[in-house]
């Protein structure tokens, strides 16, 4: 019952890059992804009311000198080289057809609210540590139903004539997603090609196209299993002294003899890498073609010292989320005292910056030398997972609304309204520029940090309270004292004493001499 399910659900479209149904001949020459909803057989569920097939509009604002080209790559404008029309999804649906719901949103109507709680993974049961490593191996060696991926760039394709692509596991998509987003830009034959240009790092977009990435690596999983319960797990790495993850468990120790290698013990020592082999490609002037690379290989600890010391400590962390401008100056990598590019760099390389050092502490694929290549590794979303709650964390204390997000001069692809690369459906990037409350999912430290800032309230207004109880039976007690001789009124003396005189209800009269509009009052 539980594979039947899980067929059924693969059946189902969603979101990434590349649907199935729109990498054919005809989709590409007419540069249109608007393919049907099984629901009633209409583009988009129009029928239905689910969407429509749209012409897809982006916008003219001008990008950052980073990029001195135009016309020379098939990410440019995200997806007018492929496709011109798309769906566009209303009310709670989404999906390439409009086949899903929202991110939050459940059930056939999707009107269902539910949010969901991505967890620390050092906090699950067993059972649950269990899941997340069969889901993960399912997810690997299960083919995508809905989603293939380029394996040529549109000229290559002969401006659709001849569509390149090659199927790939649903976890492999994502992976291949990565590297196509961050990949340098191929200016035509061998060797030639423009490294200066991400269009999910390395600029304002870096936590909002990361954010949708885990969104929809997420709702992939749930779909492939049955499970809508489903949630990524973050691994809180603050502070750690080394790879606490890295566990036979969990993401898996390393191998006895070989320590690059994965232990035997783990399952993910038979995983094989894609997309790792960046400078043969860039040498070669060509796209990954998707092909399985040799093993995954993780180093932790064996890292060059002079590049990253250490994990960033929670005092870093707190440093971070204490810059109050989200980007600064050219919003690349020189941006100073800016939170996304203080958190990114971090994570990156260094550890005056938090993010990226992890790659380079754990040597992420050695057969990977770059960053783009790191999501082969499944730590890679527990890592990125906790990147994700530092952003919210900073959402939640300065509160900017999305237009505070910039709107032009941002490095390529990163503008607010640029659509992120290579994601069908559309998304923005302004759209995930917002709380992960208003997407449907919460973390469990900010839920405990809630109750921690509230019981002290509490507390405090109960101690309030016990004190002015204590203030006014003292007066009372006081009072008495001061009056044993006086008589205190009985009931109906009481209720005199304290009565004004009677009111009459408001009384509605035509009769005012001072007004010709009617007139309210009251008599005494």
């Amino acid at each position: 019952q539980f594979f039947l399910i899980s067929l059924m659900l693969r059946l189902r479209p969603s979101q990434g890059q590349f649907p199935r149904l729109c990498a054919t001949r005809e989709a590409l020459l007419r540069k249109e992804c608007c393919p049907p909803w099984d629901g009633d057989g209409s583009a988009c569920g129009a029928s239905s009311g689910r969407g429509f097939c749209r012409d897809v509009e982006v916008s003219d604002l001008p990008d950052g000198p980073q990029y001195p080209f135009s016309g020379l790559d098939d990410r440019e404008r995200w997806p007018l080289v492929f496709y011109n029309r798309t769906c566009e999804c209303v009310g709670n649906f989404m999906g390439f057809n409009c086949a899903d719901c929202k991110f939050g949103y459940f059930g056939l109507n999707c009107n269902e609210r539910r949010e969901s709680v991505r967890r620390n993974i050092l906090h699950l049961s067993r059972a649950q540590k269990i899941r997340l490593v069969s889901y993960l191996n399912l997810a690997k060696h299960t083919v995508s139903q809905d989603y293939v991926v380029a394996t040529g760039t549109y000229r290559e394709m002969q401006n659709g004539s001849n569509p390149m692509f090659a199927d790939a596991s649903v976890y492999d998509v994502f992976v291949w997603i990565h590297y196509y987003v961050s990949r340098n830009a191929l200016l035509g034959g061998p060797g030639n090609v423009w490294t200066d240009v991400d269009f999910a790092h390395w600029a304002p977009a870096f936590l909002p196209w990361h954010r949708l990435y885990l969104l929809h690596w997420e709702h992939e999983i749930r779909k492939l299993t049955g499970d809508m319960s489903f949630t990524i797990p973050y691994w809180d790495w603050r502070d750690a002294r080394g790879c606490d993850v890295c566990t036979d468990e969990l993401m898996g120790d390393r191998s006895p003899q070989d320590p690059s290698l994965l232990s035997p013990g783990s399952v993910f020592s038979s995983w094989k890498v894609l997309c790792s082999q960046a400078e043969d490609y860039n040498n070669r002037g060509v796209l990954c073609d998707a092909r399985e690379e040799g093993p995954l290989r993780r180093n932790p600890g064996n890292h060059n010292r002079n590049v990253v010391e250490r994990l960033p400590t929670t005092a870093e962390v707190e440093f971070t989320l204490g810059l109050t401008n989200y980007d600064t100056g050219a919003m690349d990598r020189t941006a100073n005292m800016s939170f996304r590019n203080t958190l990114e760099g971090q994570m990156k390389l260094t550890t005056k910056t938090l993010a990226g050092c992890l790659c380079c502490l754990l040597s992420f694929s050695l057969t990977c030398l770059l960053f783009r290549c790191s999501a082969n590794d499944p730590i890679f979303l527990l890592h990125h997972a906790f990147v994700d709650c530092i952003y919210e964390q900073w959402l939640r204390r300065y509160r900017p609304t999305p237009s505070q997000y910039p709107e032009s001069n941002a490095p390529i692809g990163h503008n607010s309204e640029y659509h992120m690369v290579p994601f069908l459906p559309l998304q923005r990037n302004r759209d995930y520029f917002i709380s992960s409350k208003d997407l449907g999912y919460e973390y469990s430290n900010l839920l405990d940090a809630s109750k921690q800032y509230v019981w002290p309230w509490l507390l405090l207004a109960a101690l309030c309270g016990g004190i002015l109880a204590m203030a006014t039976a003292a007066v009372i007690v006081t009072v008495k004292r001061r009056n044993r001789g006086f008589t205190w009124p009985h009931m109906r003396g009481w209720r005199n004493l304290f009565t004004l005189p009677e009111t009459q209800p408001l009384i509605f009269t035509h009769n005012s001499e001072e007004s010709k509009h009617p007139n309210y009052q009251t008599a005494m």
